[in-house]
């Protein structure tokens, strides 16, 4: 690791702060500057400016403890501390091979003039793309432990900027992105009809989600999120549609206190992320550097993969998850009595690991293996699953053998019905049971109403959960792949096995519902992905053919499920259509065969949220590079320039191309695939159609592609 470490210590003058009345430390690096003030009544606030530019005006800080309304004011500056930090480091698995941590610091020291003098310090990293703050509670007698009631943090933003916002819901993340200006948010008319979202809970009418993408009118791109959530609660902001300021609305627990805190102790990190260009919002790696260095010694078992699995056949209806139709469906023997669909049998897990095998994927996920479905569809019940009591078609050690036999790795599944009481006590058994089986991965769901009844799934009893899961599956050297979690916030930093999330709305949507629209993919990189990989499904081929309702579909088309693959990242990528859909179009699934999952470098090479993203990635440890272009609803051409490419040598592009007549809603499955060579410096032009992308394979020419001609 490269480390250069500058410290400087200024100890601030009581007497010089009353005679300035507002006294003001700076920190900047690049463009960005941070301003820290207090004002007369002893109330801490900040801005910040990109350039000459306003982002943040001046905006209040401060914390509201359970039965105490005066931590946010009455303070004097005691003290400052400035640093410099420029070091570099390298994650276990990502988008780059090396992450650069530039970064001023300035941690701002406050005391109480009243008795008993309690301390808070804010702690602030200016980086050359936005700014991150904490605040931290030291050692002191007069704060031990305290309750949370509010964190009073302030957004107050510049005018009535383009939004790319969902509701703040405190159980959800899967709504559909509005776009729409600041004042015009009203989060209750979302809530009331996304009714195809099964649990939801929205106290807000002007309460939305982070992470918060906006554009100004003076072109500044603006993202609010947080980093490194633990021991706390998620942060949700509320909009004032008339001012344009941003409050902190932490969620609450059952009692609704917000956090429990020990002194000495800290928040998570508030997140401004800022840029006059879209592409610098993709390739921030702030968030990640505000997240403390991976807590796994040992991470040579940690690895990146793609998957296929039985899920799409429940998700359309083919198959079920449930053995039986009804928990009391019993025969005269007192067993269940099948029902004849359910997907998860010995024979159909074969069937997936063989098409695995065969085409060099390195995984099978298996959901409803076990039992308990019938027992949980629609109950708010605590004890469903025991999560290793296969049903009586599934044989768990025949399949662990083929499996092995076939050198195909086997990913749990473990649904907890929303019981997160009930898998905190069987996790020990249940990861134990994942050992004894060679089971590497495991994704884990939390569909329906939490419990501890009353809490919610993004609230400080499940953040804390969400994180115990993690660890224990280091523990057990599990990799974890959680859904229907809180938004990530870059904790796969520090827990590397924790390496993908849903917390967003999936493709699967377009599956049961009214679908994503085609801009959905060209905004969740700026939003729900800014914290962390997203377990998306992408791969998706029978674009029309999966539900008999009139006009519903994917809103892609074919090739853009390719690019997804590279455009929406994640280290554990599904393959998630059926095999009988991919065998019907072998050459187009050549680019899923192909396309990796852990990355030595990225290049984002244009974007635009709402509108379109192309990216280019180069594959960890080799010099093959994949491209993924997306657009929303409207065609338009990406031009990429191949500079990215190593000079005085020869390469092969393979370009997998919406085809002429494409378009997602009338003509999604029409594509068309063409080879040629490229180099450093060639420009690629390719049409993208209404819905459309491109997913492009570029490797390094040899003798066997001399008859191949120079892309013009």
């Amino acid at each position: 690791m490269k480390r250069i470490f500058v410290c400087l210590f200024s100890l601030v003058i009581l007497g010089a702060v009353k005679a300035q009345d507002k006294p003001v430390i700076n920190a900047s690096m690049n463009k960005v500057k941070l301003n820290f003030m207090l004002d007369a009544d002893g109330k801490a606030a900040y801005s910040v400016f990109y350039g000459d530019k306003p982002v943040i005006n001046n905006s209040y800080l401060g914390i509201k403890l359970v039965d105490d309304n005066s931590f946010d004011k009455d303070f004097v500056l005691t003290g400052s501390e400035k640093s410099n930090v420029d070091e570099s480091w390298q994650p276990v698995w990502g988008e780059v091979k090396n992450i650069r941590n530039h970064y001023e610091q300035v941690v701002v020291h406050l005391k109480q003039k009243t008795a008993p003098g309690r301390l808070m310090n804010i702690i602030f990293r200016v980086f050359d793309d936005g700014v991150g703050f904490r605040y931290e509670f030291p050692k002191q007698p007069g704060l031990k432990y305290f309750i949370v009631a509010d964190e009073l943090t302030e957004f107050s933003l510049t005018g009535d900027h383009k939004t790319f916002w969902i509701p703040g819901d405190y159980d959800s993340n899967e709504y559909q992105y509005t776009i729409s200006p600041l004042s015009q948010v009203d989060a209750s008319v979302l809530a009331k009809s996304a009714t195809d979202i099964a649990v939801r809970f929205v106290p807000d009418k002007y309460g939305i989600q982070t992470p918060l993408m906006m554009k100004t009118s003076e072109g500044l791109y603006i993202n609010i999120h947080e980093a490194a959530l633990s021991n706390y609660t998620s942060m949700q902001l509320h909009v004032d549609t008339k001012t344009f300021k941003l409050t902190a609305n932490l969620v609450p627990d059952a009692v609704g206190n917000k956090a429990y805190m020990l002194v000495p102790c800290s928040t998570p990190w508030r997140t401004i992320i800022v840029s006059d260009k879209a592409a610098d919002i993709l390739a921030s790696k702030m968030i990640l550097n505000l997240n403390e260095p991976s807590k796994i010694e040992n991470t040579s078992w940690i690895k990146p993969m793609k998957f296929v699995g039985i899920w799409l056949e429940m998700q359309t209806g083919k198959s079920t998850w449930n053995y039986a139709d009804r928990a009391d469906t019993l025969g005269a023997d007192g067993k269940l009595i099948p029902n004849g669909k359910h997907g998860g049998n010995t024979a159909n897990v074969k069937r997936y690991i063989d098409f695995a095998a065969n085409n060099g994927i390195q995984g099978v996920l298996v959901e409803g293996w076990n039992v308990g479905w019938e027992d949980w569809f629609g109950n708010w019940k605590e004890n469903v699953f025991d999560f290793v009591t296969p049903y009586p078609d599934f044989d768990v050690e025949a399949i662990t053998d083929y499996a092995a036999s076939k050198g195909i790795k086997m990913i749990m599944h473990n649904e907890t019905s929303g019981s997160a009481t009930n898998y905190e006590r069987q996790m020990d058994t249940a990861f134990r049971f994942m050992n004894k089986y060679g089971y590497t991965s495991v994704k884990t769901g939390y569909v329906g109403r939490i419990i501890p009844r009353g809490e919610h799934h993004d609230g400080p009893w499940m953040v804390a959960h969400y994180v115990r899961v993690a660890q224990k599956a280091a523990q057990y050297h599990v990799m974890l792949d959680a859904h229907e979690p809180v938004r990530p916030t870059g904790l796969q930093r520090t827990y590397p096995n924790w390496m993908a999330c849903e917390a967003g709305r999936g493709n699967e949507y377009n599956l049961f519902s009214s679908g994503n629209n085609p801009g959905h993919e060209t905004i969740m990189p700026f939003t729900r992905l800014m914290g962390g990989p997203m377990d998306y499904t992408p791969g998706i081929f029978n674009i029309n053919g999966y539900s008999t309702v009139p006009g519903r579909q994917v809103h892609t088309t074919l090739v853009k499920q390719l690019a997804l693959y590279v455009t929406m990242y994640s280290p554990l990528q599904m393959a998630a259509d059926m095999p009988d859909s991919y065998e019907k179009h072998m050459d187009a699934f050549q680019f899923i065969k192909d396309v990796a999952v852990d990355w030595d470098d990225t290049k984002i090479i244009e974007a635009e949220p709402g509108e379109y993203i192309t990216i280019a990635r180069k594959e960890k440890g080799a010099a093959n590079w994949y491209v993924g272009a997306v657009t929303n609803e409207n065609g338009r051409n990406a031009v990429i320039p191949l500079d990215f490419l190593d000079k005085d040598k020869k390469y092969v592009a393979t370009v997998y191309a919406d085809g002429a007549d494409a378009d997602w809603k009338l003509n999604p499955g029409s594509y068309q695939i063409t080879k040629f060579l490229v180099k450093a410096g060639t420009k690629l032009n390719i049409k993208l159609a209404n819905g459309g992308g491109a997913a492009i394979s570029i490797k390094p020419a040899t003798t066997a592609d001399d008859g191949l001609k120079f892309y013009k």
